[in-house]
Formats: structure tokens, C-alpha cells, sequence
């Protein structure tokens, strides 16, 4: 039936009995699905003597993951029925599913406190995406130590990233956890029969339907950020954290969680500041909006406009300007933006806006304490490829005299805009909160800092 049914790389996972097993592996390709067919499968059968226990990014991933459990149970009751007669708790709750010796699936929220003192299997899905992947195998891994397995399922989020560790250590390092280690890229999924399953889920006249595996491996790279993007979440690349400046496990643990509604802010009361990066034809305009909550600055709104004349751009801005209680905006005055800033200034007064010039050390005090947010998770951003991508594409680079310089690759979609938009905003809320003056106190400092 698996043979008919799945592709060779997931039957490859189904049929895999280690007792820690690894998957690294390509977006989109399958895996959740496979996984709760493979649990559920030992369970009808009988082979799992105490329960699961499925750690997933957040509350939805967990009820989408039992959803599919449960539709598994339906067919393989059915078949099994008369050998066993085996079948699924029909009462259970949207978090676990029940089966007739007793044991469950459970599917948990990413909290390692939530896998402590249980007993069982334990599944970490996108087990990277995790805010901190360390504590939470340490945690789950002495679960199975009166039986059961550990499997770990993840794209990669960096080379500092725990799981890019385990990958490392079970490929290059001798293997001491004895993992057993898969590898899944898109393009191994796509030469195992990926395209024809996509294909049969989507309606004929979808401009998938009509591709091969190379067009749709084009399209899909093409469709991400960045080429960093690509490698990472579909080739099982794991961008270099060594020269980022911000690294991926500390965005991560910054990142909205899936179908929160971050842009929430209207009457909430508390104060609003604005950066904004400018640009006209070749960069894009970002104006992006943070709310303070107490220590922690909430992205509210992040708006990105190309090739868009100048006069639109101000009507833009007039707009944030009408919020009640937008307390400062940091525009970017450097090049094009000069005569954005000098106008927004004159209209709206320098209380409320401040051109920044970007020299050498201003960008430098714009960078830090927004990596020092990162690093401290008192940010939140909203988890959008292009906006990750911007931040990601900030590298760190020494110069001969050991300063250090930022270079960000010019690309179609800008030059690190949303970076710098996100940087100004949080120069506005820290200038706010701390009552100094201008950025020309900070341009007095000389560094050998370039873009």
C-alpha cells in the first residue's frame, strides 16, 4: 500500500524504526502528512506501547497535524478493522486522538515545558523554527528512555541553529547519538515523483499543471527572496550565521507566530513610531511602523513601494501622521531623501521628524541596538520571506584597519530597504523613550564604517 501511496524518500522515513531519527529536508514536500500516517499506522497496529507525543510551531500546526492524523485513522480503521479491530476514539479533543488499546497521539505547542515528565515517541516538527531547539531536545529526548522514538523534521534556519549541530555532528562528527540521518531537497523530490502528487491536488487550468520538474524548480526559485532563501528552505543549505549580522535564531525567536493579526494598533493607546527608508526607482520606500508595549516594540505595519513618485510617498506619510499617537518619525535624508525629510520636516516640525544622515558611524548606532532587540527578543517582526530576507542580507565584514563595514547585495527587490526602515523605527522609539537629541551627537563618533 505505502509503495502506491507515498513517494520513496517518505517511505524511506515510514519504514525507518531508529530509535532517534533526523530529517533534513526541502518545504512543502510532504513530510507532516507522512509523519502522521506513520504514527498512526503503529498505532492501529499495535506496535506502539505508550503514546505520542508531536511538537509542532504553533496551535494551528498542532490541530492541522491531528486533522491529519484523524484521516488517516478513518482509512487504516477500515482496512484493519477485521485483523484487529482496531479504532479511533471518536470523542477525543482537537489536540489528541485516541486509539482502542488505550494509547494517543497528542500534538503539542512548540513550549518545551509542555514535553517535560512524559513518556513515549516524541516528534519534533520544523524542529529549528523552535525559539530555542536545544532546550527542547533536551527536554523530549529523555521521554524515550523506556521506549519509543525521537524524530526530528526540519528545514534549516542557519549554522548556528542546534539542529544545524545535530545534522553536523550525526553527517561529520562520528555520529555519537547514533541518528539516522535523511536528506530531502526539492530536487531529490521532485526526481521521486513530487510534481505528479502537486500536480493531482490542483486544478487543471493552475500554471503548475502544465510545467515539468525543471520549469516548476525554476519557478520556485525564482519566487523566493533571495538566493540565500532558496538554498536554505529548499536545498538544504543553511545560510552562513558566521557573517550575518543578525542571526537566524535570534529573528526567529522575534517572528509573529502564523495567524496572529500583527497589524492590530488602531485605539490601542500606546505610543506609535515610524522609520522610513526612501528610495524612487532603483530602491524601494519602506515605512515601518513599531507600537511600544512596555519593553517590547511590535511591528504594526510594514509598507513597501517601487518607483513611486515622490508626491505619493508624502501622502503616505501624511497618513501615519494622522495616528494619534505616532510620537516620532526617523526618516533616512541621505541622497533622494533629503528633500523628503526637509519637507516632512517643515510640514510636520522637527519634534515629530528627523532626518537621519546615514555616515559611517550613524549607521553603525542604527544597527547595533537593533541587533541588541533581536538578541534580547524585545522585537517582534512579522514572519514574511521578503522581510527576513532584508534582514538576513545585512553582512558584517571587518575592514583592513579593523573596523567593520555592512554590505548588503543590490537586488530587485532593493538594497536591504526593509532593514534600515526597521533600524530607523527603533532609533525613533529609543530616542523617545531615552529624551537625547539629535543623530549629530552620534555622528561625531569617526569608525571605518562604509556601505
Amino acid at each position: 500500500m505505502e509503495d502506491k501511496f507515498f513517494l520513496p524518500y517518505q517511505v524511506a522515513w515510514i519504514r525507518d524504526e531508529s530509535r532517534i531519527k533526523l530529517m533534513e529536508k526541502s518545504r512543502q514536500i510532504g513530510m507532516s502528512w507522512t509523519t502522521a500516517y506513520a504514527l498512526v499506522r503503529r498505532h492501529c497496529a499495535g506496535l506502539s506501547r505508550r503514546d505520542t507525543w508531536v511538537s509542532s510551531r504553533d496551535e494551528l500546526q498542532a490541530k492541522l497535524f491531528i486533522d491529519d492524523c484523524r484521516k488517516f485513522a478513518d482509512i487504516l480503521g477500515i482496512a484493519i478493522s477485521e485483523v484487529s479491530n482496531s479504532h479511533v476514539d471518536s470523542s477525543a479533543d482537537a489536540r489528541s486522538i485516541g486509539f482502542a488499546d488505550g494509547t494517543r497521539i497528542w500534538s503539542l505547542s512548540s513550549n518545551p515545558d509542555a514535553q517535560a515528565g512524559k513518556r513515549g515517541t516524541r516528534v519534533l516538527d520544523e524542529f529549528a523554527l523552535h525559539p530555542d531547539p536545544a532546550l527542547l531536545y533536551a527536554v523530549a529526548y529523555p521521554g524515550i528512555t523506556w521506549g519509543g522514538s525521537l524524530q526530528i523534521i526540519s528545514t534549516h534556519r542557519g549554522t548556528d541553529n542546534f539542529f544545524y549541530k545535530l545534522v553536523d555532528e550525526a553527517r561529520n562528527g562520528g555520529n555519537p547519538k547514533n541518528i539516522s540521518l535523511h536528506r530531502v531537497t526539492l530536487q531529490d523530490a521532485l526526481e521521486q515523483g513530487l510534481l505528479g502528487k502537486i500536480k493531482a491536488a490542483l486544478p487543471p487550468e493552475h500554471e503548475v499543471s502544465h510545467m515539468d520538474e525543471a520549469e516548476y524548480f525554476d519557478l520556485v526559485k525564482k519566487s523566493c527572496a533571495d538566493e540565500e532563501s532558496f538554498l536554505q528552505e529548499y536545498m538544504c543549505c543553511p545560510a552562513d550565521d558566521a557573517s550575518a549580522f543578525i542571526s537566524y535564531d535570534s529573528m526567529n525567536r522575534c517572528l509573529y507566530k502564523e495567524g496572529v493579526d500583527w497589524e492590530c494598533f488602531e485605539g490601542a493607546g500606546n505610543p506609535l513610531f515610524l522609520g522610513i527608508d526612501v528610495g524612487r526607482s532603483r530602491d524601494l520606500s519602506v515605512f515601518w511602523l513599531l507600537e511600544r508595549v512596555g519593553d517590547v516594540l511590535y511591528t504594526r505595519r510594514v509598507l513597501a513601494i517601487s518607483d513611486t513618485p515622490f508626491s505619493e510617498q508624502e501622502a503616505e506619510l501624511e497618513n501615519f501622521l494622522r495616528l494619534p499617537n505616532l510620537r516620532r518619525v526617523a526618516i533616512d535624508q541621505s541622497g533622494l531623501g533629503r528633500q523628503f525629510a526637509e519637507r516632512a520636516i517643515a510640514r510636520y516640525g522637527s519634534g515629530r521628524v528627523e532626518g537621519v544622515s546615514f555616515t559611517q558611524g550613524v549607521k553603525e548606532e542604527l544597527a547595533y541596538p537593533l541587533r541588541s532587540r533581536f538578541e534580547d527578543a524585545l522585537l517582534r517582526i512579522p514572519d514574511d520571506p521578503e522581510v527576513r530576507a532584508d534582514i538576513r542580507a545585512v553582512k558584517k565584514m571587518s575592514t583592513r584597519s579593523g573596523g567593520i563595514r555592512f554590505c548588503a547585495p543590490r537586488s530587485s527587490d532593493g538594497h536591504s530597504d526593509r532593514f534600515w526602515a526597521l533600524a530607523l523605527a527603533n532609533y525613533a522609539a529609543r530616542e523617545s523613550l531615552c529624551g537625547t537629541g539629535k543623530m549629530d551627537i552620534v555622528e561625531a563618533v569617526a569608525r571605518d564604517f562604509v556601505w
